[in-house]
């Protein structure tokens, strides 16, 4: 484990380190490096979401709800205020903690007699399987993980009417949408139209949503709780494989000390590299010291994950070092890579959790070895990085 304050991130985003802690380009997007910034502009009631997508939604007809993740102001807080019970602590250990261990055996138990497999197929499952548990996709067909394969690929084109390859991905966008709401959201639907259940597709059946809007809230949720969770479980993974200090504390630790190295290592290596926001009126963001900068209205700002989550100014010394409990400055929290604010992710306890579930299951499995490091890319839809092709072996039974 480095200690001399080396850099310990395996993923490079070919950002540089330091810099303003805001400051603004030549094309006029502000972009935001230091921790308390980011966070004041995250929690700002004068900020919106921005990227994503979110435009998209924008040019649709104002009578169409657009999902969670596209709204903002009062109405979005109460959805979220609603929605709150499906993530809280105690129901993701009683409801999900089953499932996640049921699942993580099934995939290692594929892994045991094959005697080797590619994490990022068996953690996608896992991925898959508990967010349709927490949404409530639990009728659909088979296949599931390669729909949403199809529909989140490593390049995404430009959709237009145009050109050949805008017509392609319009073909292609709208055969996804219709492949998904076909074989998952519609017998979802239909099955809580006729029984309720406690999950969030039932929750938004008794707010009125239709059938195409929930189809939209079934596609952000899979973005943020299958995609996401998928490459942060090969991320940490690849670090304890090649860290055996690391690996021997994860080992022999309580889940607590076991979920701490987890935030570490996400603090470290955020999947989501960038958060965007407009600004809806000025706002004032700290700017190192006692200095302030104004953010006009109407400009969009940039938030730099990568660079907030190593500010030495809350993260105390060695930020790019790896250090599970490190004493943080000022009460700040370990990093923004499930966001801030309204916006901040819902399935945080989700997401760790599960990927606590299957390595330590991963790693009490004898003779675990690492065969093949990932292939690093990066998804410039979601700002995040995939790691593809890495291969992880156990002796055959």
């Amino acid at each position: 484990m480095p200690t001399d304050g080396t850099n310990a991130r395996k993923i490079d985003r070919g950002e540089a380190e330091g810099g303003c802690p805001v400051s603004r380009g030549s094309d006029g997007v502000w972009t935001v490096r230091g921790y308390a910034a980011a966070r004041t502009a995250l929690r700002s009631t004068d900020t919106v979401q921005a990227g994503l997508g979110v435009e998209t939604f924008e040019k649709m007809p104002a009578k169409f709800r657009r999902p969670v993740l596209y709204r903002d102001g009062p109405e979005h807080r109460e959805h979220r205020r609603q929605t709150a019970k499906y993530f809280t602590p105690r129901r993701v250990d009683e409801s999900y903690r089953g499932l996640m261990e049921r699942v993580a055996d099934a995939q290692l138990d594929k892994l045991r007699g094959a005697g080797q497999a590619e994490l990022s197929e068996l953690s996608f499952t896992l991925a898959v399987e508990v967010a349709r548990a927490v949404i409530g996709l639990t009728e659909s067909r088979p296949g599931l993980a390669r729909r949403l394969e199809r529909f989140f690929p490593e390049e995404f084109g430009e959709p237009g009417f145009t050109s050949l390859n805008g017509l392609y991905w319009v073909w292609r966008q709208a055969t996804n949408f219709s492949g998904i709401y076909f074989a998952d959201v519609r017998p979802a639907v239909r099955a809580r139209r006729a029984q309720r259940r406690d999950d969030l597709i039932s929750h938004l059946l008794d707010e009125g949503c239709s059938s195409a809007e929930i189809l939209g809230e079934c596609v952000t949720f899979a973005a943020a709780g299958m995609v996401t969770t998928r490459e942060f479980v090969n991320l940490a993974a690849w670090h304890l494989f090649t860290d055996g200090q690391l690996l021997t504390r994860y080992r022999a630790a309580e889940e607590r000390d076991r979920l701490a190295i987890l935030h570490e290592l996400l603090r470290l290596e955020p999947v989501v590299g960038h958060l965007k926001r407009r600004t809806t009126a000025p706002v004032e963001l700290p700017n190192g010291g006692n200095d302030t900068v104004t953010v006009p209205p109407g400009e969009l700002i940039d938030i730099q994950v990568s660079a907030t989550n190593t500010d030495p100014q809350a993260m105390g010394e060695k930020p790019l070092s790896i250090c599970p409990g490190r004493p943080l400055n000022d009460a700040f929290g370990p990093g923004l890579s499930f966001g801030d604010g309204a916006h901040k992710c819902p399935g945080a306890n989700v997401a760790i959790l599960e990927t606590d579930v299957f390595l330590r299951k991963l790693f009490a499995m004898p003779y675990i070895r690492l065969v093949k490091p990932p292939k690093v890319s990066f998804n410039d839809a979601i700002g995040g990085y995939e790691l593809r092709g890495m291969v992880v072996s156990v002796p055959k039974p």
